[in-house]
């Protein structure tokens, strides 16, 4: 089945004043569904057509070498897009609970900790990419971050956490100013569909 663009949970104005709608919407429809649709292209009529995002990018070295840069680039951009919806919420802001936070604290040191080491990972990745929280192949968190589309999945990990840095995430109402765009994300985070992502990496 080819890739379609998930529904939101919530209004393109939900998560103002935080993230602005109209940035919400063009992110949405035009970004989103250029990843999928050249995506969609690059893989017709391929022994690859019908797979899985996650599957793709998991095997992305056994993929054929002309297609590797649209996975890369373009499966990889819809996987992050997905997530990225998914893990923010009108109702966001708190602080993760139950064992998630116990996770946090024993493998990064922290709720503060945590916050630190994230924004870092927004604030240094030069140019377009990612920060993300993820599960690693010991169930232990860890925090990276990833240039352009590059997904987690690439390199053993699954991500439950992650903010899109590219400017088109931001621009229109922060402009240059990523820190503080940095600092609003954490006012729209779901925590609780976080936690479900990692009981589902985890098992916990």
């Amino acid at each position: 089945m080819a890739f379609q663009l998930p529904e939101l949970a919530y209004g393109y104005d939900d998560l103002e004043p935080h993230i602005d709608g109209r940035t919400m919407e063009i992110h949405h429809t035009l970004h989103h569904q250029t990843y999928i649709n050249k995506a969609n292209d690059a893989l017709k009529d391929s022994e690859y057509e019908g797979k899985g995002a996650h599957w793709l990018l998991r095997n992305i070295a056994k993929i054929d070498e002309a297609l590797r840069p649209a996975v890369r680039d373009h499966v990889g951009g819809h996987a992050n897009h997905s997530l990225f919806w998914q893990v923010m919420s009108p109702s966001g802001g708190t602080e993760p609970q139950g064992a998630l936070a116990q996770a946090i604290k024993s493998d990064i040191g922290s709720w503060e900790a945590f916050k630190k080491q994230f924004t870092q990972a927004a604030l240094t990745q030069f140019g377009s990419g990612w920060a993300w929280l993820v599960v690693d192949s010991s169930h232990r968190l860890q925090v990276v971050n990833s240039a352009n589309q590059d997904s987690p999945l690439m390199d053993g990990l699954t991500p439950i956490l992650g903010l899109d840095v590219w400017e088109h995430a931001y621009y229109l109402q922060y402009q240059n100013r990523r820190p503080e765009y940095i600092e609003a994300f954490y006012e729209v985070i779901d925590w609780p569909a976080v936690e479900a992502l990692f009981h589902q990496a985890t098992g916990r």
